[in-house]
């Protein structure tokens, strides 16, 4: 079921196959030096074999970089499976993929991730004990969406209050690209405290519900980036600030639920060079991974240990942000000299 790939980034890469039930995908873990690579498992089409395993690979490297950044001790990891999960997806596929986790032995957790859910990930825990996110168990922490979005909300604040002088978000316009678990949370909150939404999914269904639940203005998917925002928000798959979108950007901040939201490391200085200031992904998205993590190690009181690690993870955005500023450089380029520092420090 696994065959290991030669990678000289990653710790492991294995590409999966089970003709049985037609489970196509790859498991990536990053590194495992802070502690074993935790991640999520995501479902979606993908354009060839090569784009998935390029997409995990991506999204490995950025989970040790949010596990570390949230003082996790877990490395990172990343599963992928390949197919639309409203077509595909079968239990006996969901085991499969639980039994391939099974035979890394504990070097990867994985978790709810895009295309999946509570209740897919407790088909992969009759054949693993290697997952979280479930819905049910002695340290069980269900859907991660509600505290990704706590974070990336708090993230929103920190940068409100370095971009226009306040933490407070009313009557600024969000523009939120991607309305799934996590976009949807986010709109209730900014919504709870006053914010204008515009608001873009693929799927025409939920930008109505959410028009109709939160007074949100709906935007056309491919023009959201393009809208006359105060912040844009990117909570939908990655690489949407590029070359051809952040020229077009019309907000002043950009904080986000979605991963690797720069397709290039170089684009960073294109958004600092347009001032635009932007709030590294993995620092802003981490509070889902806190939540996994309470479960993963067992944490018996995890309602205020989430807390503080929220809490945590909010001091550290607002220092990047403010080294970033005394540096005169881009905080993308800060988080990740910041997080480097941290990683060597703690895996000595």
């Amino acid at each position: 079921m696994l065959t290991k790939i030669a990678s000289t980034t990653h710790e492991a890469v294995y590409q999966i196959s089970d003709p049985e039930t037609g489970l196509q995908g790859f498991i990536a873990l990053h590194s495992t030096r802070l502690g074993p690579a935790a991640g999520g498992l995501r479902m979606r089409e993908y354009d060839s074999a090569q784009a998935a395993l390029e997409d995990v690979l991506k999204l490995s490297r950025g989970m040790t970089y949010k596990n570390a950044a949230a003082g996790l001790p877990l490395g990172g990891g990343k599963a992928v499976i390949m197919g639309d999960p409203k077509v595909k997806k079968t239990p006996e596929l969901l085991r499969a993929m639980g039994r391939a986790v099974d035979a890394l032995d504990g070097r990867y957790w994985t978790a709810e991730d895009m295309g999946m859910s509570p209740e897919d990930m407790a088909e992969l825990a009759r054949e693993t004990r290697y997952v979280a996110g479930l819905d049910s168990g002695s340290h069980a922490s269900g859907d991660p969406s509600p505290v990704t979005a706590e974070g990336v909300f708090n993230a929103m604040q920190v940068g409100a209050t370095h971009r226009f002088g306040s933490a407070d978000l009313k009557g600024k316009t969000v523009a939120i690209q991607g309305l799934g678990h996590v976009g949807w949370h986010l709109c209730r909150m900014l919504h709870d405290v006053g914010a204008r939404l515009i608001v873009a999914d693929m799927d025409a269904a939920r930008v109505a519900g959410t028009v109709k639940e939160f007074g949100a203005q709906p935007a056309a998917p491919d023009e959201i980036h393009r809208v006359e925002a105060d912040i844009f928000a990117p909570c939908a798959i990655g690489g949407t600030l590029n070359s051809r979108t952040i020229p077009e950007l019309r907000a002043s901040l950009v904080c986000g639920a979605a991963n690797n939201q720069l397709a290039q490391t170089s684009d960073a200085d294109i958004l600092d060079e347009r001032d635009i200031l932007y709030l590294p992904d993995y620092v802003a998205n981490g509070g889902g991974i806190i939540n996994v993590a309470a479960e993963i190690l067992k944490i018996e009181n995890r309602t205020p240990w989430v807390a503080e690690k929220l809490d945590t993870l909010r001091q550290t955005m607002q220092r990047i942000l403010s080294k970033a500023r005394a540096e005169r450089s881009s905080p993308a380029h800060v988080a990740d000299r910041t997080v480097d520092e941290l990683i060597l420090q703690e895996a000595v």
